[in-house]
């Protein structure tokens, strides 16, 4: 896979880009990044990026000519790029759209700054827009070092243990079963008997209803539309009693 991310503060990237699993993506070579100021690319002497909205109104709107040329130019020999738009107008971002861009061989995220995009970018230029959340950052760095953080661990043989993602919280559409190491005892919290057991199935059926039982009480929104088998409805209409 190979990721381009525009912005207007490249060092920001620094960091995050050089550490821990997508540094060691990088080196496997399951992905290249590339981090483009799109300043460099804007044609007048000033090198502004930027302008005042027509028809007035509070703060600048970045200028559309420095974004398409910055664009065209990692993407000229790339036949289907995903372009990406950093943007609180977005599609909120979720596991499954992380899943969804880890199939993908081009991404290209845009960071805006300022007051918004003109607009013609977003008609004209990109193929998504996405926000992290509802909430308000400075600017797209953060949601595309976000974004690109989830697609990459997603590649193929950038994780040590290839079930891990599997098993992550929202890939299988609900949160994350209980996890416990050495110790068994520490100062008396001792480990669940079933994880010591060495009985597979159990363990197995243990986590599946630990996981729905997290999920029932810290976001029952996600089972909403959850295909839940026999066995799985039971367990909740026992929880329910329990609640009440």
């Amino acid at each position: 896979m190979r990721i381009d991310i525009l912005t207007l503060f490249p060092n920001m990237f620094t960091g995050v880009l050089n550490e821990s699993i997508l540094k060691k993506a990088q080196e496997k070579k399951a992905v290249s990044i590339h981090v483009v100021n799109f300043r460099d690319f804007a044609d007048n002497k000033h090198k502004t990026v930027d302008d005042y909205p027509y028809g007035g109104g509070a703060g600048m709107v970045l200028k559309p000519q420095p974004i398409f040329d910055a664009v065209h130019h990692v993407t000229k020999d790339s036949p289907h790029p995903r372009i990406i738009l950093l943007c609180p107008q977005g599609e909120r971002y979720t596991q499954k759209k992380a899943e969804e861009l880890a199939k993908e061989e081009h991404l290209v995220l845009i960071c805006g700054h300022y007051e918004g995009y003109d607009e013609r970018i977003r008609e004209y230029l990109v193929t998504d827009e996405i926000s992290i959340g509802d909430y308000v950052l400075t600017g797209g760095e953060l949601g595309a070092m976000v974004i690109v953080d989830s697609v990459v661990r997603l590649l193929p043989g950038v994780l040590g243990n290839e079930a891990s993602p599997v098993h992550d919280s929202f890939s299988s559409g609900l949160l994350e079963y209980p996890q416990y190491t050495r110790p068994a005892d520490f100062r008396g919290m001792k480990v669940p008997d079933v994880l010591l057991s060495g009985n597979h199935r159990l363990i197995e059926e243990w986590r599946e209803q630990q996981s729905l039982k997290r999920t029932f009480l810290r976001r029952p929104d996600l089972l909403e539309n959850y295909p839940l088998t026999e066995k799985q409805k039971r367990w909740l209409e026992q929880w329910k009693k329990e609640k009440e």
